[in-house]
């Protein structure tokens, strides 16, 4: 059997993942970008802030309620066998997965985590000068500017988890010629015919959901007075 009688297309991305993926990335950009620029662009780097975080929030919904590959139970594996796997790529004999494998599935937790750190530390934050997040009234100046400074801290481990995981996708993309990019954009990727990434979920219950996230961010964020802002 030739390797192209053997290899067939599996729909493995559904359409929210691959938009959650693509805007997260550019809101990460604009957030560093505007942050740095500071003074007026502090409100729109808030902004950028609550995207981020309701982004963060659907996609940890949809981990649950989502299509079978986006969810938690698909991709995150115990110990034993992420082990098992990470002696399989020292080896270099690593098994295929079409989904995330399970070192892969560990690296999407931690960038989530830190990303939702990124987000709540943001919000309790201030600049020391004109720019006061939403809810840092409800602490200390001190404590609301020691937070800051973990904001800051924090955003340099999100850079070097990202840097981790860039380099990551570049290995399985260049020596394993794994279509990891171009599936992030197709939502497609090779497999073995007759494999199957499980069940589709339609992309209405993801508007829900982000409907859903975004009204939750706007409550908290009217509760601190910020909504007003808005």
């Amino acid at each position: 059997m030739t390797q192209s009688a053997a290899q067939a297309r599996v729909r493995v991305w559904d359409v929210p993942v691959r938009l959650f993926h693509w805007l997260l990335l550019a809101l990460i950009g604009f957030s560093w970008w505007s942050g740095e620029q500071g003074n007026e662009w502090m409100e729109y780097h808030g902004w950028s802030g609550y995207a981020i975080l309701t982004l963060l929030l659907f996609r940890i919904a949809w981990g649950f309620a989502g299509s079978d590959t986006a969810r938690f139970a698909h991709f995150v594996r115990g110990p034993r066998a992420s082990y098992a796997y990470f002696r399989s790529v020292l080896h270099g004999q690593p098994k295929a997965y079409l989904g995330h494998n399970p070192l892969g599935g560990w690296m999407i937790l931690s960038l989530m985590l830190v990303l939702l750190v990124q987000a709540i530390t943001g919000l309790l934050g201030n600049d020391d000068d004109a720019y006061e997040a939403p809810l840092a009234h409800w602490l200390q100046h001190d404590t609301s500017s020691l937070i800051t400074t973990l904001h800051a801290y924090n955003f340099d481990l999100l850079l070097g988890l990202v840097g981790v995981h860039v380099a990551a996708v570049l290995t399985h993309q260049l020596r394993r010629r794994d279509d990891m990019i171009k599936a992030m954009f197709t939502g497609m990727k090779t497999g073995a015919t007759g494999a199957t990434a499980g069940r589709m979920v339609s992309s209405w219950r993801a508007l829900v959901l982000l409907g859903l996230m975004a009204a939750l961010v706007y409550a908290l964020l009217w509760m601190g007075g910020g909504a007003s802002d808005l």
